[in-house]
This record gives C-alpha cells, structure tokens and sequence, in this order.
C-alpha cells in the first residue's frame, strides 16, 4: 500500500469533454464512484488553480468538505486538496485528488489518482486503511465520467 493510489481508464470521449465535467464542481455528484458526494456549496461554474469549493458529504452521518485547485492544465491536469471547513478540520484533511487526461487515437486515458502524501499526520494512518475501497471507487468514478461523456 502506498500513498498515491492511481486508476486508469480509457474513455472514448475527447479530453475537452472529460475535463469540462471534472471541472464543474456541481457535477461532482454525477460522477462520485464512492456515494459519499452530496452536494457543491456555492461552487464556481469552472474550477481554475487556486479555486476553493465546498462540498456536502455523506459517509454514515453528513460532513463537509473545502477543497483547492492546486494543480491546472486545461483538458489535461486537474488536482484539488481538501480539508475540513473549520480550523481544526484543517488539521484532519489534505489528501489530493488529481486527475490526468491523455489524448490517445480516438479518445482519452483517464488518470485517477488518490494522494495522501500531504495528509494530516493525525489522520493518514485512518485514512490509508481506506486504500483498497478508495481504488475499487475510483474505478466506479471513471466508469460514471465514460458513461456520461460517451453515452
């Protein structure tokens, strides 16, 4: 087990489509492979480097998340950092969730990964226990993306 969990998948479907989903916080939900995604909180219309946005969630009882662009390319790089909205919960959070695109003959590999890396030293033990699932979500995450960018 490592820090940085990655998935891959090939969409057919050009990066343009792929990343303006991803990019658009409000369709967030639509694409959420785990079912912990609720709902955006006053989100921008399309994320760009250094965008923050909340997030409702839901794994058992509800939570929210903050989240910031920290890395952006158009229609290829895409990562945000999350923490909680408090000052404290800015002490249980910083995993990165980072999206690669990849033009390839007649689509898109789909890059997917999960990084703790930064994570609060407080909660990383907990949070890489979670490895495994976190994979098997990312997986459903880039299925949902194909589904609905390639019909």
């Amino acid at each position: 087990m490592t820090d940085v969990e990655t998935v891959e998948r090939f969409i057919p479907a050009p990066p343009a489509a792929i990343f303006a989903l991803i990019a658009d916080p409000s369709r967030h939900r639509d694409i959420d492979g785990s079912g912990t995604v609720r709902d955006a909180k006053e989100p921008p219309q399309r994320l760009e480097l250094g965008s923050r946005f909340g997030m409702s969630m839901r794994m058992g009882l509800p939570y929210s998340m903050v989240s910031t662009v920290i890395e952006y390319e158009p229609d290829r790089r895409l990562a945000w950092q999350t923490t909680g909205p408090t000052a404290i919960g800015r002490h249980v959070g910083g995993r990165i969730w980072r999206y690669e695109l990849e033009p390839r003959d007649g689509g898109t590999l789909v890059k997917e990964s999960w990084d703790i890396t930064q994570e609060s030293p407080f909660t990383r033990p907990i949070v890489r226990q979670g490895a495994k699932k976190t994979r098997e979500n990312m997986a459903k995450t880039l299925e949902r993306i194909e589904h609905l960018v390639a019909g």
